[in-house]
């Protein structure tokens, strides 16, 4: 379909841009968080459950922790049975709901979200230097704002549980993500 078939405005064709480059990134972030998590054991996605979990300062359920983090809850229970039988996560009695029980950091997933934690850090800053500080704010900003119009029209939302993303503000002290 050509770009005049698909009426696509000058703004729709940068958003396109961002999208793409969200994608490639996106595939890239997994790749990188592989590497990092290795060493302890983990892959991305676990790494993604028990920070979902160790930054919400509380207990969640897998449908808590698939909004937050933008995953399918299959998927997040899947990992989470994986962390389970790690000794990294344990199931709790959840009074609100009987069926979906809560996970909760073990003292070993504590330990091993702490070390992620601070080898994140060191990676995030070697991949940031250089890059001024207003255009990662910008980038982000414009991230959360398409999540936001995403989950309006997707119906699909993490402010549902009552925050946004994984609960932490975001640098205008709104919920955010990380």
């Amino acid at each position: 379909m050509s770009r005049s078939e698909a009426e696509r405005t000058s703004v729709g064709d940068t958003a396109t841009e961002v999208i793409l480059a969200t994608f490639r990134a996106n595939g890239l972030l997994l790749g990188s968080g592989d590497l990092l998590a290795q060493e302890e054991g983990l892959t991305s996605a676990r790494w993604q459950v028990l920070g979902a979990i160790a930054l919400a300062e509380r207990p969640l359920t897998v449908p808590q922790i698939a909004r937050r983090m933008g995953l399918a809850r299959q998927s997040v229970h899947a990992s989470v049975g994986r962390l389970v039988a790690g000794g990294l996560v344990e199931l709790a009695p959840n009074a609100d709901h009987q069926r979906s029980q809560l996970v909760r950091l073990t003292e070993l997933g504590r330990t091993k979200y702490r070390s992620m934690d601070r080898r994140q850090a060191r990676w995030g800053n070697r991949l940031a230097d250089g890059l001024r500080r207003s255009d990662l704010e910008t980038s982000a900003d414009v991230r959360r704002e398409l999540s936001r119009r995403l989950e309006a029209e997707t119906g699909r939302s993490a402010e549902s549980e009552g925050e946004r993303g994984n609960g932490r503000p975001d640098r205008k002290g709104r919920g955010g993500t990380r």
